[in-house]
């Protein structure tokens, strides 16, 4: 029986969803290669989504990230 992992996705803004896109491809292709499924779940967290909703983080959508262990972000706007 193979793992299964859950991984929520923040691609941010800016290059965010670039660099992430590709990310993504990369762990889509490692798991077949060493026989892991991967379940992405995506998120809209950024700038661009607080500008047009006034919200950073809902609550609704942190109670789905607590039951998430694996996230992929894009953390180069954040100064990291």
């Amino acid at each position: 029986m193979s793992k299964t992992y859950n991984i929520a996705v923040i691609p941010g803004d800016g290059t965010g969803p670039e660099v992430v896109r590709e990310g993504r491809k990369v762990l889509t292709a490692t798991a077949a290669k060493f026989g892991f499924k991967i379940n992405y779940q995506e998120f809209d967290f950024g700038g661009e989504r607080y500008i047009k909703t006034g919200e950073v983080l809902p609550n609704q959508q942190q109670i789905i990230l607590k039951n998430l262990i694996q996230y992929f972000l894009e953390l180069s706007d954040i100064g990291c």
